[in-house]
């Protein structure tokens, strides 16, 4: 499957601040998101279930692939396109062959050595960070930064992409380092204009 990976959203409803996910979403994908992450904390299974398969049709309407985070019953209940872990979730291989070959596997990870594994192991694609400081996760990681970025993306030959205080601000230092895509979440979800924010951020990744 060919992905696009250049704007990647990953949704987090805590920053929408009573705004409808879905209409959220919808905004998103209209200004130029190319990749859609669902992530769900705090709500139950059958609810992340119904609502990734609203998520899913609407994604799919556009042309844009749907992938869950953490979840791989919810990403096999819904026939999602993929999948993507972190260090302390299902082990690579296992999700793998849970998965099957034809769906994305993405896997989070913030040195050279979780990458090369991750490669190895058999990931479709990596989320390397925290790029900055970031709000929206709680991570004890120091930030990899430009050169932390730029080495992990030298470092392995399937896609990367940056995640982690990345926004219009900083974008075109992101793409400097090499990477395939930005990982967004606060500079979409949480700002006032969802649509021109994405768009922007579209717009000055096309251009850098």
């Amino acid at each position: 499957m060919e992905v696009d990976y250049s704007i990647y959203l990953v949704t987090d409803r805590g920053l929408l601040q009573g705004r409808d996910l879905m209409d959220a979403v919808a905004e998103a994908i209209e200004g130029g998101v190319t990749l859609i992450q669902l992530r769900e904390k705090d709500i139950s299974s059958r609810e992340f279930y119904q609502l990734a398969l609203r998520v899913k049709e609407l994604a799919h309407s556009r042309g844009v692939p749907l992938l869950i985070n953490d979840r791989l019953d919810i990403a096999l209940a819904v026939d999602a396109d993929g999948l993507h872990i972190g260090q302390d979730d299902l082990p690579v291989q296992v999700a793998r062959k849970l998965l099957g070959p034809d769906k994305i596997l993405g896997l989070s990870v913030s040195t050279v050595k979780e990458a090369v594994q991750g490669e190895k192991d058999g990931v479709d694609y990596l989320g390397a960070g925290p790029f900055y400081h970031t709000a929206s996760k709680d991570v004890s990681i120091s930030p990899i930064g430009p050169a932390g970025l730029k080495k992990i993306k030298e470092t392995v030959s399937i896609p990367v992409v940056g995640i982690g205080g990345i926004g219009l601000s900083n974008i075109e230092e992101v793409k400097g380092t090499g990477v395939d895509g930005v990982a967004v979440i606060s500079a979409i979800m949480g700002a006032p204009d969802i649509k021109d924010a994405a768009s922007k951020l579209a717009d000055a990744w096309r251009r850098s």
